[in-house]
């Protein structure tokens, strides 16, 4: 029987359940094809049953409803573990009296010690310290806290009963957290939606493209205040030199619209005076066939005289009107090029990082796509670096969060003098920096890594009069020829853990 192939065990199985009369479901079937092929039919699940009794379980509240939900999930998968796991969660979210407030209280017995005193306080002031960022929206979860931190402050309270408290409260705490988690993600998605929908309407406005590209930047994590800070600032530094420039844009059309008015203007009048001019000497000529002497001449040549000064006196005061109004029109026009270049400018900054003015993710993004379709265009080696800052939080901790600031620009401010003017420095996130070197192979690029690493050396970083010397690990990639990026960003992350693994200070290729 084991030599014979699934397809014709598959055969001979629907043939004997045709043969027997049973019915044609999944377990009848089963069973005859593990009696066809020889083999041990598997262990029998209820699911139906299963599915009967989750059904019949109450809900009554949003930890018991997701339970059930885990539940059914784990049924479906036929996994005795997590069916278990969901139930014994389940039983956790009882409903009534609080399981909390439940203890019983001690007998009089030995009082706790000062340390166990002192740990069960911390435990309740950490309780009330994440309170906020768990949100006021579950009032059940904000009962059971305040029930939580009376019990841990009950001054008989054993570490037996504390630890039930504690287990039962986690369990409660982690699916709080586990929601603010994903509504906080939720909110980001909806707004990175919204940034990419504005974006897509404002295609030719390259000015919107600049603050949405900025939104979009401090709207992806890790988030912080200071981000968000010096982004709001770029925003509004954006926001009002494009009023300005509309403004001023404004201020030209109507100028312009001025310039065409008068130039209307001036042509009707030119006509008219033309016109009435052109009467004039035609008048003039009729009365000139008609002089029979010289003294009838003189009049009529001295009004022509006339009429020619009045038309070329309207001809220049109609010429230094038009001039006038192109002068102010060129002007405009050239303090409306000079907002547009500055504009440029600080658009340009929505692709730069705020704290050491390097390129952000998105700068990064774009250079990428620029660099990859230059380099396989000339098929050209391209090599990417990661490189990520040793001992960070370490020196976060002894110097301040101010210090480690410091020493990431001055990391960057070194890595600019080092790297050659084609390469690309970014900041990938928190201590960690991308390096795109065009035109590199892996080995070249491996040096230009560890030239930096000895500049490092040879440059301490200043610490008020303390010299701090600044060390990273870093891994290098050459993108190969049908290579996503993304992967050899991958293989430069994996090497450059590695790098840590063994010793840190070290450069890999990937």
């Amino acid at each position: 029987m084991l030599d014979r192939s699934p397809s014709e065990i598959a055969r001979e199985a629907f043939k004997r359940l045709a043969e027997k009369r049973l019915p044609p479901t999944p377990e009848n079937y089963q069973t005859l094809y593990h009696e066809v092929a020889g083999t041990l039919p598997p262990a029998h699940f209820p699911s139906e049953s299963l599915r009967q009794i989750a059904a019949a379980m109450p809900a009554r509240n949003p930890g018991q409803e997701k339970q059930l939900g885990l539940l059914e999930s784990a049924i479906g998968q036929r996994s005795w573990d997590k069916v278990e796991a969901a139930l014994v969660a389940y039983g956790s979210f009882a409903v009534g009296p609080s399981s909390f407030a439940a203890l019983e209280p001690v007998a009089a017995g030995p009082e706790p010690d000062a340390a166990t005193v002192l740990v069960l306080e911390q435990v309740a002031r950490l309780i009330e310290c994440a309170q906020p960022a768990l949100g006021k929206e579950d009032a059940r979860f904000a009962e059971q806290t305040a029930e939580v931190l009376q019990l841990l402050r009950r001054p008989q309270l054993q570490l037996r009963d504390a630890r039930s408290v504690l287990g039962n409260y986690a369990l409660r705490l982690s699916f709080a957290a586990e929601d603010q988690a994903e509504i906080r993600n939720g909110l980001l998605s909806l707004l990175n939606l919204v940034f990419e929908n504005i974006g897509e309407l404002c295609v030719d406005d390259r000015w919107m493209r600049g603050q949405i590209d900025a939104l979009r930047s401090a709207a992806t994590p890790p988030l912080n205040l200071r981000r968000l800070d010096d982004v709001e600032r770029r925003l509004k530094d954006v926001i009002f030199k494009q009023t300005e420039a509309k403004g001023r844009a404004y201020e030209a059309q109507l100028q312009m619209r001025q310039l065409l008015a008068t130039f209307v203007d001036r042509l009707s009048l030119m006509t008219e005076s033309s016109s009435t001019y052109h009467s004039k000497i035609e008048q003039c000529a009729r009365q000139i066939e008609q002089a029979t002497s010289l003294e009838e001449l003189g009049p009529v040549l001295q009004e022509a005289i006339a009429a020619t000064r009045a038309m070329a006196r309207d001809t220049v005061h109609s010429r230094d009107e038009l001039q006038a109004m192109r002068a102010k029109t060129q002007e405009a026009e050239a303090a409306i090029t000079k907002l547009h270049v500055e504009l440029d400018r600080v658009s340009a900054l929505a692709r730069h990082d705020a704290l050491t003015g390097v390129l952000n993710r998105r700068g990064l993004d774009e250079t990428l796509q620029r660099e990859v379709a230059t380099a396989r265009r000339k098929s050209q080696a391209l090599c990417v670096s990661l490189l990520d800052v040793d001992n960070f939080k370490r020196l976060n901790d002894q110097l301040g969060h101010d210090a480690g600031d410091n020493a990431l620009q001055h990391l960057t401010e070194v890595a600019r003098m080092a790297i050659r003017p084609q390469d690309s420095l970014a900041r990938y996130g928190g201590e960690e920096f991308v390096i795109v070197l065009p035109d590199t192979v892996l080995a070249d690029a491996i040096a230009i890594l560890t030239r930096l690493q000895r500049e490092l050396t040879t440059r301490y970083f200043l610490n008020g009069k303390d010299k701090v010397l600044i060390t990273f690990s870093a891994g290098v990639a050459q993108l190969g020829d049908e290579e996503a990026v993304a992967d050899a960003l991958k293989r430069a992350d994996a090497a450059m853990y590695l790098a840590k693994r063994t010793g840190k200070n070290r450069v890999l290729g990937g």
